[in-house]
């Protein structure tokens, strides 16, 4: 084995959780394979040798590809905040994969990550690298370029700001329950029944990219959201389960073509948020052939 391969083979044992802390920092699946490709670039570049602990170092490395990317991607972005869906995990539910195991550890659902993305680069950073993976304040301090008394406040206000993500049930199987019962009511058209499932305080979020349908994208309230439901049916698009980051889910299809990925977030019994990718081009970019058939 030459020394390529042997650094090659050193780097294959970091990358689940790089592409992991990747995926948290940008909500992005793309995006958080490119920033792990680019550590492999920026290591095959350098003396190896010299590096003392190469979990560490990579993962300093990641963050700091990540940080230019939530930097730059401001100027970037033209859809509404709000209305971002991060790149969906989905999976069938009877086949979890190891590798999406990595990614979606420690709960790491689409409402979680639509609060991570409402945050400014520096304190998603803090969160993500202190919370998710145990990251000393003092090293995440010298990638930011803030004291260490900055950064720790940095992740308390994050902190603060991400409760509102709440916390889902944690029985899958009674998620289940509730995301079957909506989806029937939905289907056959159940009014009462939709409110039965949905939280007063329910929130409908619809990422259909810069081409999508003229409606709205955010829903607020079990009416507006149970109403919104009401018109799926009359689609008559093919509805597939599916698990959506480790969560209840549904894929639908149309003339055999993914047309969206919903994703239930579930507390207390009641579907507090529905997240929906319609983005045709992104779509296009998830490995959903598996929930086709």
């Amino acid at each position: 084995m030459n020394d390529q391969e042997w650094l090659a083979k050193r780097f294959e044992q970091h990358r689940a959780r790089l592409r992991a802390v990747s995926y948290r920092m940008l909500g992005s699946l793309g995006e958080a394979d490119d920033a792990v490709q680019e550590a492999w670039l920026r290591l095959s570049g350098v003396d190896a040798s010299q590096v003392d602990d190469l979990g560490a170092w990579l993962t300093t490395v990641v963050a700091r590809i990540c940080l230019n990317t939530l930097r730059s991607r401001a100027t970037r972005r033209e859809e509404s905040i709000d209305a971002y869906v991060p790149d969906p995990i989905v999976s069938p539910v009877d086949s979890g994969d190891p590798a999406d195991d990595v990614l979606i550890a420690d709960s790491v659902g689409l409402a979680l990550l639509i609060v991570l993305d409402t945050l400014g680069p520096a304190e998603r950073l803090a969160f993500v690298l202190h919370d998710m993976f145990d990251v000393p304040f003092e090293d995440i301090a010298r990638i930011i370029g803030r004291s260490e008394p900055a950064t720790r406040q940095l992740g308390s206000r994050a902190r603060r700001r991400l409760r509102t993500a709440g916390t889902p049930d944690a029985d899958l199987g009674a998620q289940w329950e509730v995301a079957d019962a909506f989806i029937a009511a939905a289907r056959d058209g159940d009014f009462d029944g939709l409110l039965r499932v949905l939280d007063p305080g329910v929130v409908r979020r619809l990422d259909a990219g810069s081409t999508g349908p003229d409606v709205p994208r955010i829903l607020r309230g079990a009416r507006e959201v149970a109403s919104g439901a009401m018109s799926f049916q009359t689609l008559g698009y093919v509805g597939r389960r599916a698990l959506v980051n480790g969560a209840p889910g549904v894929v639908t299809f149309a003339d055999g073509e993914p047309y969206a990925v919903l994703g239930f977030t579930i507390a207390r019994g009641r579907i507090v948020q529905l997240d929906i990718l319609a983005d045709r081009d992104r779509l296009r970019r998830l490995d959903l052939t598996l929930l086709a058939r």
